[in-house]
């Protein structure tokens, strides 16, 4: 069934107004929607132990993957936050993303094992970017709406990220990490996105290297989507498999 309001045509424009007004609404309704099917999400396939690094989205801390990491945790896997409060991009992680990077080789040499990143919307792009520059670290990456693979003007939020990090969304460095972000990754990787999404450009949140998973949510809350969850599960489990 097609979305009741209008859907970007093209991957260089922004959502229109009518889908951001209506974000709030369909977030509390994905809500309420996840309290009738957590039970049925338990069902999943069982994880095999290994360590998942949850990376929140703009603005965003750990407390807003709660439901994620309790759900991944409950199928059996290792599921850990990122540990760096909110995500204020290179404010946080470092303008070359240095604390991150040390921190997804302090869990790889704690657990012995790859890691797989969990990135939701901005987290996705820098889950992207840690994976191209270390593979033997990542097991794989799934992006929940996160818009790697179009220019930041194409979203509702660029304003919001240029406040929040200091940087212009037209500054050489962050096009340049941007397109790092977009290049076929080395490691299994699966994008999660929605067409209706209000913030930002659903089209611009996969290419066709990667497995393209097409979900019917608000970006608000999209994490704690059931079918989100479902998605981010049975990726893990072909994940695992490959």
């Amino acid at each position: 069934m097609a979305p009741a309001w209008p859907i970007p045509n093209s991957d260089r424009d922004a959502p229109p107004k009518l889908a951001m007004l209506v974000e709030a609404p369909r977030a509390a309704y994905g809500l309420a929607e996840l309290a009738t099917r957590w039970r049925a999400l338990g069902e999943a396939p069982r994880g095999d132990g290994h360590p998942v690094l949850v990376l929140p989205g703009l603005f965003n801390s750990d407390r807003a993957n709660i439901v994620l990491r309790r759900h991944l945790r409950r199928l059996g896997y290792r599921a850990q936050g990122w540990g760096m409060g909110r995500n204020l991009g290179a404010r946080t992680i470092g303008a070359d993303g240095g604390r991150l990077m040390e921190r997804i080789a302090a869990l790889h040499a704690e657990a012995g094992a790859p890691v797989t990143l969990i990135g939701i919307s901005l987290g996705g792009i820098m889950a992207r970017i840690a994976a191209h520059r270390q593979p033997e670290q990542v097991r794989g990456v799934i992006t929940i709406s996160s818009p790697f693979a179009g220019h930041p003007s194409a979203t509702n939020v660029w304003r919001p990220f240029e406040w929040l990090s200091g940087e212009r969304i037209g500054d050489p460095a962050v096009l340049e990490r941007l397109a790092e972000a977009a290049a076929p990754l080395p490691v299994p990787s699966t994008a999660i996105w929605s067409r209706s999404d209000g913030l930002v450009n659903g089209l611009t949140c996969r290419t066709d290297q990667c497995r393209a998973v097409e979900v019917r949510s608000s970006h608000l809350w999209v994490q704690m989507r059931a079918d989100v969850l479902a998605a981010v599960a049975q990726a893990l489990a072909e994940q695992r498999g490959a």
